[in-house]
């Protein structure tokens, strides 16, 4: 999520650019399929539901200069899909709209205002990271309007190694979720409030989200 941001900065150190530095902007393809979210909630009596996506899509910032940058990134909620099941993925996105907005309307959007790295990188050689990001589903933040927790690894892709350009793989958890804190659930959502006590042990408030994506730069004209 997210990332991206710095490993714009590791491509361009790690590929010994002898161009000025500034400011590289890159991208993740929400249409490539290959760039993935899932959310698990394992309830310790009841079900494991896993959510996931293949329409991630993020615009990347890196200061070069800095070693420094930001990323924003979106998941459609209309492309999140519960267990494969329809039902459930038709609960989830009324439980994540609170029945108020139009589901192809809503995304999960994630802000990465600020991620630093010590220095460069080498290629195909999997950075760990830490840093800090702002959620809003359906324009909803965190109730206290924190930020989450965000770990993973940055990986870069020389030329011809993946793409015909540079490319950043960034894999990413956020541990310790809690959809409630969203208000993702039967309590906020109408007609669904007779529920609330029935579902209360088997669904799990905590989860775990990952995503596993690859960030390029634009062809060079």
């Amino acid at each position: 999520m997210h990332l991206r941001v710095t490993l714009l900065l590791l491509a361009r150190v790690l590929s010994g650019s002898t161009q000025a530095l500034g400011e590289t902007r890159c991208a993740v393809d929400p249409e490539a399929g290959n760039n993935t979210f899932s959310a698990v909630f394992d309830a310790a009596i009841g079900e494991r539901i896993t959510a996931v996506s293949s329409g991630v899509g993020c615009t990347l910032r890196v200061d070069e200069a800095q070693l420094s940058g930001q990323a924003s990134c979106a998941v459609p909620l209309s492309s999140i899909r519960v267990d494969n099941d329809d039902t459930k993925s038709d609960h989830f996105r009324q439980w994540a709209t609170n029945k108020k907005v139009d589901p192809r309307k809503c995304a999960f959007k994630l802000e990465v205002p600020h991620l630093k790295l010590e220095g460069p990188v080498e290629a195909m050689k999997p950075v760990p990271f830490e840093a800090e990001g702002t959620f809003t589903i359906c324009g909803r933040p965190r109730d206290d309007k924190g930020p989450e927790k965000i770990s993973g690894t940055i990986l870069y892709l020389p030329p011809g190694s993946y793409r015909d350009v540079r490319t950043l793989r960034i894999r990413a958890k956020i541990e310790g979720f809690n959809r409630e804190r969203y208000q993702i659930g039967p309590r906020w959502t109408d007609g669904w409030l007779a529920r609330v006590q029935q579902l209360a042990p088997v669904v799990a408030t905590d989860g775990t989200i990952e995503v596993n994506l690859f960030g390029t730069e634009p062809a060079k004209k």
